[in-house]
């Protein structure tokens, strides 16, 4: 305790990084960030940014990045990310900003790459389902798995996939995205070995257009597979990571 009140005391830990250490998380305006989660979970917490104003995303991003050197921000708008790119940047002016879609990665400098002897293939259906895989894939990356991204090879025309298959054969995961009828993971499924994570993307339209008819199918796969919730990216490359960190730890 001592320790860490002298650290704040002389400049060399902000009071941020000693909640953090004393508590495990940090408390601000815009809600609690738990800055402990990448030890005690092996996954970092994500800022969803969906019904949060700008300034609170960029409050909380600021406070990922003083305690963990690091932000990953899910389901952020046009508004909610050029306020990051404008704020963060002054704030961190050595921070690198990656975007993919509504998906924000932000480092600092001081921020440790790992790397996972693993390969996660995402695969999706069609170019729609691009922002779910691509929130999936920002949380692969950041925890140093290779993606392998497969994307626009929906069932509606199956040799797109069949012409890809012993690539989806090397990945030791495979995330599939699919919306409409949800089918293309249970067809992927039955054609390796590896664990499938099935994704329902809430792309289609009309009668259970909104992603429930993707899940059910996935759900009553008569192959085998995981399934997470409707458009549940950061859920989906979370647990891939997982099995990930599994397989690298077994390798090494």
């Amino acid at each position: 305790m001592r320790e860490l009140l002298e650290a704040v005391a002389d400049g060399s830990l902000s009071p941020a990084e000693a909640e953090a250490e004393l508590n495990g998380y940090v408390t601000g305006e815009a809600g609690r960030f738990d800055a402990a989660r990448q030890q005690r979970r092996g996954i970092p917490e994500g800022i969803f940014a969906a019904g949060k104003t700008a300034p609170q995303v960029v409050a909380l991003a600021e406070t990922a990045l003083e305690t963990t050197d690091r932000a990953l921000i899910t389901r952020a708008d046009d508004a909610q990310i050029e306020a990051l790119e404008s704020s963060l940047l002054d704030s961190f002016p050595d921070a690198t900003l990656e975007r993919w879609s509504t998906t924000v990665l932000v480092r600092t400098a001081d921020a440790k790459q790992p790397t996972l002897d693993a390969t996660v293939g995402i695969v999706t259906a069609g170019t729609v389902d691009g922002p779910v895989a691509d929130e999936a894939a920002a949380v692969c990356r950041d925890a140093g798995v290779t993606v392998d991204r497969v994307d626009d090879v929906g069932v509606a025309a199956l040799d797109r996939l069949l012409d890809q298959l012993e690539r989806l054969r090397e990945a030791d995961v495979l995330l599939v995205a699919a919306g409409r009828e949800g089918a293309l993971p249970t067809v992927v499924a039955g054609l390796v070995d590896s664990p499938v994570i099935g994704v329902p993307v809430s792309s289609g339209y009309g009668h259970a257009g909104d992603g429930e008819a993707a899940l059910a199918g996935m759900l009553q796969s008569c192959t085998i597979l995981s399934v997470v919730n409707v458009d549940a990216g950061f859920v989906a490359g979370a647990q891939a990571t997982l099995i990930a960190r599994t397989l690298d730890d077994a390798r090494s």
